[in-house]
């Protein structure tokens, strides 16, 4: 309550506050700055990783380490709350930087962590301790490369929880929560293509492509996508574990993020330092939309509420959110948030119009989105409507 006391402007504008101006401007929107989440533990730290709670809307989680091979240090792991602004609810360190984060969608207090040392863990946000739950070790199996991208499987039948996680080493595994430890499942090998037939030494020599991102797809759960240090995009199937079932050339440098459309199966979308931000139909293997956004992209996210609307974020300290329902061409809002200092995650609140981005200083910002950028419809049928009217618009002859 004290924090609420002195921090009411901005709980009242959270609260209240919209942006009149949007009724004057269509195709137009603006982000109202709210809380900046930071500690001082955190300051010479980048945040690496940020994951909303399923179950509790105003907790978050953020990772912190660095992507900086020179300047790797401890990590750190705090959860953070609307209600209490200006401390973290919990703390927890790791001996290795943390690169990725991932609450379970039902059991909300499970949280996966990557980390830089090739080490993947789970922490129980619920427990007092300094402890993971569980952790991977060298006996048990682990990754040989830093690990950016953990992702938690729900299943239908009545199976150990299991998440899967992506390295630089150029695997994809299968984490298991046995009753003592965690058991490692190679899933795939994520083979190096488009080598020069010219020259066999090369592909003998080239190994492993580094695994940079994925996604797995919301309607079929075996179909999940991969982008790469070298700009590849694979569609690949935890049935067919040899081989890719497409891959998507568009990007020529590290593909950053990769999104499924969270209302329309056959859509996602990517970022990477390239500047560029690519729109996909996973039928067709050339990108259908691509906008330039001027900096490296560090992530890219789809907003909960419409299926056109994504928000992207770029090493400029710009936030830049998109309505392909209302401008194929131009973002409706792009809006720097921070000062000297590169943004590197955004995501958005399931429940209210708040989108927070970290950056590379340790520190969180939580941003209220106006009513031009939140423009909704309801059904999950209309928002496929919505995307199906959209790729229709679409013309790929250009």
């Amino acid at each position: 309550m004290v924090n609420q006391n002195s921090d009411d402007e901005i709980f009242q504008d959270f609260k209240y506050w919209e942006d009149l101006s949007d009724t004057f401007r269509d195709g137009e929107g603006s982000l109202l700055p709210l809380w900046r989440f930071h500690t001082d533990r955190s300051k010479r730290k980048q945040v690496t990783a940020l994951a909303w709670n399923p179950c509790y809307s105003d907790l978050f989680a953020v990772g912190y380490g660095s992507y900086e091979f020179m300047r790797q240090s401890s990590g750190m792991i705090c959860t953070f709350s609307l209600k209490n602004t200006s401390h973290p609810e919990h703390t927890f360190t790791t001996e290795s930087g943390v690169m990725c984060l991932h609450f379970h969608p039902e059991h909300c207090s499970l949280l996966a962590v990557g980390c830089y040392d090739g080490i993947v863990a789970v922490f129980d946000v619920r427990q007092k301790g300094n402890r993971p739950i569980y952790s991977s070790s060298i006996r048990t199996g682990k990754h040989t490369d830093p690990v950016w991208q953990v992702q938690w499987q729900v299943e239908d039948v009545a199976k150990e929880l299991n998440f899967f996680s992506i390295s630089s080493d150029g695997n994809v595994a299968n984490w298991t929560m046995s009753k003592n430890q965690l058991k490692m499942e190679p899933v795939m090998q994520l083979k190096l293509v488009g080598v020069s037939k010219d020259e066999p030494e090369d592909s003998l020599l080239s190994g492993l492509a580094g695994g940079c991102c994925f996604d797995f797809n919301h309607a079929f759960e075996h179909l999940f996508v991969v982008g790469t240090e070298e700009g590849k995009i694979h569609k690949c199937s935890k049935a067919y574990s040899g081989q890719y079932l497409e891959t998507y050339v568009g990007h020529h440098m590290a593909v950053y993020s990769l999104r499924w459309n969270p209302f329309h199966p056959r859509v996602f979308i990517s970022c990477s330092a390239d500047w560029t931000v690519k729109f996909w139909d996973h039928d067709v293997s050339v990108a259908i939309m691509s906008f330039d956004l001027g900096n490296a992209v560090g992530d890219v996210a789809w907003s909960p509420y419409s299926s056109t609307v994504f928000a992207a974020v770029t090493s400029d300290g710009k936030v830049h959110v998109f309505d392909l329902a209302v401008n194929k061409h131009e973002p409706l809002c792009e809006q720097k948030v921070v000062k000297r200092s590169k943004i590197t995650h955004v995501s958005f609140n399931r429940c209210d119009p708040i989108l927070i981005v970290g950056d590379d200083r340790g520190g969180v910002n939580s941003l209220k989105l106006s009513p031009n950028l939140r423009i909704n419809g309801s059904s999950s049928h209309s928002q496929i409507l919505r995307m199906d009217r959209l790729l229709a618009s679409i013309d790929m002859r250009s």
